[in-house]
């Protein structure tokens, strides 16, 4: 359950929750309280966006809900996709870890490993999420060009030796990076702590990418709000069902407002009845 707290307009966190507390951090608490209250058992993992915490100056609600959280069973995927080089990341995975005590984190690899480094050295038992393939629509502006890789061939020999370039989408060449990223990586029941993102709104890529990536968690975004449905994420898991981490943010957590029997104050209750409809989608689709 993506935790993304917006009070900008009608059909967001509900009215009387706003108008009962002035202070933003006691209005977000208070609404991801209930809905971890409500949901807590049906689902492993929350993520909240900190981009929602910041806006509204309310970075104690992401401290409490996370600990909140952390008091029912949950883990909790800070979604931050903040990087940096050298001291800077080691100072944004600082304020991760230490600080907000995230369980995992979202990466951004432009920067390539020096970026990636710091958080693989000092926080090898946390997870570590690299942006592969995201959900938005213009993501193929960037993720899906083709990068050319000449490996020991002279610029005058390029057109002669064609057949030694290689052409591989940037997604592609990403997800063979985190292979090789994490061969190294501490690992439980075949899975490292270097997992990717993969949105749901990319079936076929997400099918390219767990081809590749045999060993690491996918976590699926996309999935509801976005547009994905159940057949979409289907190949983000393997055979036995494991593998995916499928986000749903707004088609939850704001679910009552298209949800006519659950009036406004029982938004977390409205939050339980649609994810017991997509656990029962999901699990259908991938078998289980």
């Amino acid at each position: 359950m993506g935790l993304d707290p917006r009070m900008d307009k009608e059909g967001e966190i509900p009215k009387y929750l706003i108008e009962q507390y002035t202070d933003p951090n006691k209005i977000i608490l208070e609404f991801n309280k209930t809905l971890i209250e409500n949901t807590h058992d049906l689902i492993p993992v929350v993520k909240p966006q900190i981009a929602f915490y910041e806006k509204y100056d309310a970075l104690d609600a992401l401290k409490e809900t996370i600990n909140f959280a952390h008091k029912n069973d949950l883990l909790v995927i800070l979604d931050s996709k903040r990087n940096d080089i050298g001291t800077t990341s080691k100072a944004y995975a600082d304020a991760t870890f230490k600080i907000y005590k995230a369980d995992a984190c979202t990466l951004n690899p432009y920067l390539g490993f020096d970026s990636i480094q710091p958080y693989i050295e000092h926080y090898k038992e946390k997870g570590l999420f690299i942006l592969v393939k995201t959900s938005n629509p213009s993501s193929n502006e960037l993720q899906n060009l083709f990068s050319v890789r000449i490996d020991n061939i002279s610029n005058a020999q390029i057109e002669i030796e064609k057949e030694r370039v290689k052409l591989v989408r940037n997604y592609i060449h990403i997800a063979k990076l985190i292979v090789e990223w994490s061969k190294n990586l501490y690992s439980f029941s075949n899975y490292n702590n270097l997992g990717a993102v993969v949105g749901a709104t990319f079936p076929q890529e997400l099918k390219s990418v767990r081809d590749i990536i045999k060993n690491s968690f996918i976590l699926i975004p996309g999935y509801g709000a976005q547009g994905a449905q159940a057949e979409d994420i289907k190949y983000g898991f393997h055979k036995d069902g494991l593998g995916g981490i499928v986000n749903s943010s707004r088609a939850i957590i704001y679910s009552y407002v298209n949800k006519k029997q659950f009036h406004s104050v029982k938004f977390g209750e409205a939050a339980r009845d649609e994810i017991i409809k997509m656990n029962k989608e999901i699990n259908k689709e991938i078998g289980l």
